[in-house]
């Protein structure tokens, strides 16, 4: 029991250590920021793979199904974690697989400052496997408690405000609902679901993830709402259909998470309200009508390089080869990707510009305009 609460406490984060954890804590932290490289990061793996100077690590404690192709994962976080997210936010993670670490951001499903069993304070997110995802495919059907992995830290804006309104829609589909279930577990938490209509469509009963907990919000909280809409049996629930079904849906801030279908008929609806202000909308997917030229890809600093196609993302290329570039968002909005493009030319996959030589690119959502070299 003992030898358990210390390898807790040397696991828990190392971020603000002025402000909590006493000298002892400061020390710890002290330690891991100035002793590299006089005790490299690869030492402290080797005693705890959650050590790190340089990174976030995490350990994957859970891996439990939500429905046939989605999971939740609960992670524990190592050294340098914030838990002081706000409940929406994703985070990035990182995953080998076949010997190469594979990024991808996904949504926080927990609220902030949340404990588990005996006091460890964990995360959560939730995946669904897509058919063309190999990592998500991995991380719903493969990936094994107890696996390291590495994490970015939370960002992102569609968050749930404090105070919360006091009329609040909630309208999402498929995986969309992923954020909007940290906003919920945080209302839930603080006593805060006043007034709450939550809208969510998937095509079958046994497609809804976390369709128990939200009968159970249902159940505990008179001011929560459902409405599951099975589209399979029921049809898609048009958004014309407010008016009838809950008319005072002009009177309720908005937040809307799903398909880009639903997000751009969500956005001309509020717009032709003159209601845009009240709504707010995060995307998973960047919208690519435009394919680059592919060519070779080299990244400088390193020296490596990769063959890329016209659809592939710099970012994405890069990944390949084993090469950490920064992302964010991967959806071209943070700006968190952002490197110098030294030779050749790229292009954004969203509209076509080019960029040149000199110029500043987003790797996560341009592609190779013929050869080309990054500054990383």
């Amino acid at each position: 029991m003992a030898l358990n609460k210390l390898r807790d406490w040397l696991e828990a984060p190392a971020s603000a250590v002025g402000e909590r954890g006493g000298k002892l804590n400061v020390l710890r932290g002290a330690v891991a920021r100035v002793t590299t490289p006089l005790l490299p990061d690869d030492y402290l793996h080797l005693v705890n793979p959650l050590w790190s100077a340089r990174e976030l690590r995490g350990r994957i404690v859970e891996v439990r199904k939500e429905t046939a192709d989605s999971a939740t994962l609960v992670i524990k976080p190592g050294w340098g974690f914030d838990f002081r997210y706000e409940p929406g936010q994703y985070i990035g993670i990182g995953v080998l697989v076949d010997g190469r670490w594979n990024w991808r951001s996904y949504s926080l499903t927990c609220p902030p400052d949340w404990t588990g069993q005996g006091g460890a304070r964990l995360i959560s997110i939730a995946v669904k496997a897509m058919p063309e995802g190999k990592l998500s495919g991995h991380l719903v059907n493969g990936v094994p408690a107890g696996s390291i992995v590495r994490l970015a830290a939370p960002q992102g804006g569609f968050v749930l405000p404090e105070p919360v309104p006091a009329k609040v829609l909630f309208v999402t589909a498929g995986s969309g609902i992923t954020p909007v279930m940290s906003m919920l577990r945080t209302m839930d938490r603080r006593g805060g679901v006043t007034d709450v209509l939550h809208i969510h469509s998937a095509p079958t009963a046994a497609d809804v993830m976390f369709a128990d907990e939200l009968r159970e919000l249902e159940a505990k909280h008179p001011g929560f709402r459902t409405h599951i809409q099975l589209t399979d049996e029921q049809g898609m629930f048009t958004l014309d259909q407010l008016d009838a079904a809950y008319p005072d849906w002009r009177e309720r801030e908005t937040w809307a998470c799903g398909p880009a279908g639903l997000l751009d008929a969500a956005e001309a609806h509020w717009k032709a309200a003159d209601l845009a202000d009240k709504l707010h909308v995060e995307r998973f997917e960047v919208e690519r009508s435009v394919i680059g030229e592919g060519g070779t890809v080299t990244f400088g600093h390193t020296g490596r390089t990769v063959e890329a196609d016209g659809a592939t993302s710099l970012l994405e290329a890069g990944e390949s080869v084993g090469v950490q570039l920064p992302f964010g968002c991967r959806m071209g909005i943070c700006q968190t990707c952002v490197v110098t493009l030294t030779e050749g030319h790229a292009r954004d996959l969203r509209n076509g510009d080019e960029k040149q030589a000199g110029e500043k690119v987003q790797t996560c959502i341009s592609a190779a305009a013929g050869n080309c070299t990054l500054d990383v």
